[in-house]
């Protein structure tokens, strides 16, 4: 199995949660191979941990992806790198693998900073002003904030970034469209990443005629990836194609 790379593309591809049609989702190995292949960027999603760490992970909890079921955000960063994540094509299912494991924020930025991709980074529920700066700051570290798109389905945590970060790059997480939402993002100068169900060539135009971009999730088919870029998207987030 390997990725489906998509000829003569006019959107910038980005790698859900790394290549999860590959590598299970939101691991070093996810992110390494979409390291290799041709992505624009790579996506990704942090949790703030009991100690004030930053996890990468999806879910809220553990269990999807682990035999352990933890609650990532009561647990510290110490007790969430002991757990050890399925490997999603193992046979049998549900087999761990010893090199698959949760990993921190600096693990996935230093991949993609390695990889020249860009880092396109979920803010997971909502975020004290606090961790946003911390979270900020810990990328800033690796020279790479200019090379991160923020993403989140919690506008306020766009807001406090933007109060922080004036000039850096955001976009709205939604799963339907909202004219006067769009409206907003430009006011704001940030972009709209929404589901790709909610879309159509008018509400794309639209976007752009108010300078804001749109990026589409999830799309794993070539032939609706093929008509989103007929509509004029400007980026594609999907598990699998490139």
């Amino acid at each position: 199995m390997n990725t489906v790379e998509l000829q003569n593309k006019t959107a910038r591809m980005i790698a859900h949660r790394g290549v999860s049609g590959l590598e299970t989702e939101n691991t070093c190995a996810a992110f390494v191979a979409a390291g290799n292949r041709s992505y624009w960027g790579i996506e990704t999603d942090v949790h703030v941990t009991a100690d004030g760490g930053f996890a990468v992970i999806h879910d809220d909890r553990t269990g999807r992806v682990s035999p352990i079921d933890m609650n990532v955000e009561q647990s510290t960063m110490e007790e969430l790198a002991k757990v050890r994540l399925y490997d999603a094509h193992a046979i049998p299912r549900k087999t761990t693998r010893s090199d698959l494991t949760i990993p921190a924020l600096q693990d996935y930025i230093s991949i993609c900073r390695y990889y020249r991709k860009k880092a396109v980074l979920e803010l997971k529920n909502p975020m004290t002003e606090e961790n946003l700066r911390k979270i900020a700051a810990v990328i800033g570290e690796h020279g790479y904030l200019d090379d991160t798109v923020f993403i989140s389905f919690c506008f306020e945590n766009l807001l406090i970034l933007r109060r922080l970060l004036p000039e850096q790059s955001m976009q709205f997480l939604t799963g339907e469209w909202s004219k006067q939402r769009v409206d907003e993002l430009a006011q704001l100068h940030m972009d709209l990443d929404i589901h790709m169900g909610a879309l159509n060539r008018e509400r794309v135009a639209y976007a752009h005629e108010m300078g804001v971009a749109v990026n589409c999730w999830t799309c794993d088919d070539e032939k609706t990836a093929r008509a989103l870029m007929e509509m004029g998207v400007d980026y594609i987030t999907s598990n699998i194609l490139e």
